[in-house]
């Protein structure tokens, strides 16, 4: 269905194809992370840069600093393989499964996007993408590890930072700069839209839900809202419809999801005033960019004007035009990975 577009936009930082190991390569690259939508820019070197220096996210304080894992090892991966990994690795603030391992099979640039927490826009992406050494997007590596007791997500990003610069020679910091962007703002003062309450005001995130076997319809709980607790999905609606939404998460995430579906062409910010945590549901209709024609191979263009009008009504949310500081991660040194 053409639904699945939208979750297989959201998994394509995670899912690149192999391609032989190249040499040691020395790079220096910056990553730009909004304070809701993190976005890759195009590569400068930071004796050429003009950003201020930064001190390290809240989160990563948050989770305890340095971290590293008990165990680990990496190798390439095998051409045409794959395994999935036994957790998410996007932004979202799951809670993981107990026993303190990972396991995965991406490239190292979704690795150093989880181990930052970071989630480009697609136009950023591909700005990164054109200025980094290919084999940093194209090379999977398998990584297996183990942490003592029961580390949160956040631990584990921790700790895969500690592995990517033992193992990578991953070096970066974060600094700091002034860019355009596109601010999420509330069209009432204080009155969010029908589909975005306090997640207090919902489901608690323990209770149970069944979808129907039936994925002819958007598959939402009672109340319309995703069974989901802090992870953000895409599920097929009839007549290329999407149903985006997340239980117990963040405005800031949010941003993080919408900025990731299409071109805006900036960054979304978060100015809404809005604190805590959310539940939130997004239905619209995807709208073809060109009249379609039967048998014809158009797709449904999925940032259409539907998607904004979308956001307006049933969010409560809608973009206005700013300047806004930006998080920027700078990757001064990476190299291919030592032997295990």
């Amino acid at each position: 269905m053409m639904a699945n577009a939208f979750e297989g936009k959201k998994r394509a930082n995670h899912r690149l194809l192999v391609r032989a190991a190249g040499t040691m390569i020395l790079a220096s690259f910056t990553v730009i992370a909004w304070p809701n939508i993190r976005l890759f820019a195009q590569a400068i070197t930071t004796e050429h840069s003009s950003l201020n220096s930064y001190p390290a996210p809240e989160w990563q304080t948050a989770a305890g600093g340095k971290m590293e894992f008990d165990v680990a090892s990496i190798r390439p991966a095998e051409p045409g393989s794959f395994f999935p990994s036994n957790i998410n690795m996007a932004i979202d603030d799951t809670v993981l499964p107990p026993g303190g391992r990972l396991s995965a099979d991406f490239p190292l640039r979704v690795y150093i996007e989880f181990a930052y927490k970071i989630m480009p826009a697609p136009e950023q992406e591909h700005a990164m993408l054109a200025h980094l050494p290919k084999w940093v997007s194209e090379d999977k590596f398998v990584i297996q590890a183990k942490a003592t007791g029961n580390p949160t997500k956040d631990q584990m990003r921790l700790m895969m930072q500690s592995l990517l610069a033992d193992r990578f020679k991953l070096a970066a910091h974060f600094e700091m700069r002034e860019a355009p962007a596109l601010a999420l703002v509330l069209l009432r003062p204080r009155q969010p839209g029908p589909r975005l309450r306090p997640h207090a005001e919902g489901l608690a995130c323990d209770a149970k839900w069944i979808a129907p076997p039936d994925r002819s319809a958007p598959t939402v709980p009672p109340g319309g809202f995703l069974p989901e607790c802090g992870y953000t999905q895409a599920i097929d609606g009839p007549s290329h419809t999407v149903v985006l939404g997340s239980r117990n998460t963040t405005i800031e995430q949010i941003a993080d999801y919408l900025a990731s579906l299409g071109s805006f062409g900036r960054p979304l910010v978060d100015q809404t005033g809005l604190s805590g945590r959310f539940d939130f549901s997004l239905s619209w209709q995807l709208e073809h960019s060109s009249p379609s024609n039967p048998g014809s191979d158009s797709q449904p263009d999925p940032m259409g004007p539907a998607l904004l009008e979308a956001m307006k009504e049933q969010l409560g949310l809608k973009l206005k035009p700013v300047t806004a500081p930006v998080q920027v991660l700078v990757i001064d040194h990476v190299e291919q990975p030592s032997p295990n």
